[in-house]
């Protein structure tokens, strides 16, 4: 089952003063998309008018859901998680797999949802259920080679291990929709309770009860770092854990050696790819003075030649912002930057188009150091800034709060490995001569500083959802202590 807007389909709403969609006008329900013919795929994902909130092995849920779906929701996982845990790790694979499997079976239909959920264009849609499924790959192969080191132990017929085991049961406070209802059929034809993966829909008292409650062990978030801030807070308050994944303001630099032609299109992708709602969207634009006249000459007619529209149209390259608020954010923003000295070199406005359509925006003459540089405002708009040499610009890259992704473009090799340096780039994402979006699922993705500090996915990232003992085995018939210690 899928969360979803409210005119795709609805939540079953819980009985209030407030009439239901039970009593709703046939018209009302006709505008639905999913009782319009283009959109009969949606049926295919399971999907009805009224569409329950709340998975726990079974289906149910009122609209948002109550303190008490909620807290049997949580039972129920905290049970499943027991059976899930004994099953041997090659064995969990195994089924990790069959989800990878089944979300192939789905990818078109799901990446038209992804696409119609949230604005991204039909690719990029694609490509969203694409990475859920190389993540499931890169499980499929952990599962057969995680384990801990055997150390040489300073005692005669002693073996020192380490020991790696599931952290418990994970809470995830996502941004976007989770395919739960593929997941479940999976779990179901292996005979698995379902809440193994459980879904709750909405609510900022699921948050807290989430952060708050002893009975999550890890807690992943992604979101502000406003909303962070206190996630973290609450979790810590018990000793528990948290996963952070908040907000980015991540830089190009292009150095005077570069190649134009590398630069131009990188520039573009990083910057409006996904509408500009990409954590790893590029914000800011580092130009060396010698090439930045010629850049944002070029930046701003490929803008010009962006195609705008429709996301299930495949020659739109920009679809529209996930809300109107998001509007609402970019018209501030730009607004601000006027206010702060910036020149708006193209776009700036809201467009004439049926939703949330936002021009994507170039900016110019700001300090870097600007409030509204340093504030990252979830929105098509970038700001473009001179530089003079190596030190200057690296210092600039890092004076953020934020520590995401960043990249450089160079040909100088000297160059590029003091960015990869320890006094360079500090953030998590270090690239050169590629855009800042688009990781890999092989490697580690977090963000430093104000970013949270985590690592979600990728390289040795599954740790974070471990825990980890030491073990001592004494096979002799001995008991030698450490350090040489004689307690007799």
């Amino acid at each position: 089952m899928w969360r979803v807007p409210g005119l795709l389909c609805v939540h079953v709403a819980r009985k209030s003063k407030f009439s239901g969609p039970w009593n709703r006008p046939a018209a009302f329900m006709s505008t639905l998309l999913i009782n319009q013919p283009q959109y009969a795929w949606l049926k295919e994902l399971g999907l009805r008018e009224e569409n329950d909130g709340v998975y726990n092995g079974s289906w149910g849920g009122r609209g948002e859901t109550s303190m008490a779906e909620y807290e049997e929701t949580v039972k129920k996982a905290r049970e499943a998680w027991s059976i899930w845990a004994d099953i041997p790790a090659p064995k969990r694979g195994d089924v990790v797999r069959q989800i990878g499997d089944a979300l192939w079976e789905k990818i078109q239909v799901l990446g038209s949802l992804v696409s119609l959920e949230m604005g991204k264009i039909l690719v990029e849609g694609v490509g969203e259920v694409q990475e859920y499924m190389d993540v499931c790959d890169y499980a499929v192969c952990l599962s057969r080679m995680i384990g801990g080191p055997i150390l040489p132990s300073e005692r005669p017929g002693h073996a020192l291990i380490e020991q790696w085991n599931p952290v418990g049961l994970v809470g995830i406070s996502t941004a976007f929709n989770f395919p739960v209802a593929i997941i479940a059929k999976v779990l179901e034809d292996n005979k698995l309770p379902g809440a193994i993966c459980s879904l709750t829909c909405r609510g900022a008292d699921i948050g807290t009860a989430m952060a708050k409650g002893e009975r999550v062990d890890l807690l992943s978030f992604t979101g502000s770092t406003q909303v962070g801030k206190q996630v973290a807070l609450m979790v810590q308050e018990r000793f528990g854990r948290s996963l952070l994944e908040l907000v980015g303001n991540n830089v190009i630099i292009a150095f005077e050696d570069v190649d134009l032609s590398l630069v131009v299109p990188s520039a573009l992708f990083a910057a409006v790819g996904t509408a500009s709602q990409r954590c790893t969207t590029a914000r800011r634009l580092f130009l060396h003075e010698s090439i930045h006249d010629e850049v944002v000459n070029r930046l701003k007619k490929a803008y010009a030649q962006i195609c705008v529209g429709n996301p299930w149209d495949s020659n739109v390259l920009y679809g529209p912002l996930h809300t109107k608020q998001a509007v609402s954010m970019f018209l501030g923003a730009v607004e601000e930057a006027k206010k702060e000295g910036g020149t708006i070199v193209y776009g700036g406005k809201v467009m004439d188009l049926p939703g949330n359509y936002a021009e994507p925006t170039i900016v110019t003459g700001l300090d870097h150091d600007a409030s509204i540089v340093h504030t990252e405002t979830f929105a098509p708009i970038l700001y473009v800034f001179k530089f003079k040499n190596e030190d200057e610009v690296f210092a600039w890259n890092n004076e953020v709060k934020q520590g995401l992704s960043s990249s450089i473009f160079t040909k100088d090799m000297g160059r590029i490995f003091h960015w990869l340096g320890p006094k360079r780039s500090d953030c998590d994402i270090v690239n050169v001569n590629i855009p800042t979006s688009g990781a890999e699922t092989g490697g580690a993705y977090g963000g430093e500083k104000y970013t949270g500090g985590g690592r979600e996915s990728g390289s040795d990232a599954w740790k974070q959802y471990m825990r980890r003992s030491t073990c001592t085995i004494n096979y002799s018939k001995d008991l030698p202590l450490a350090q040489g210690i004689k307690f007799q």
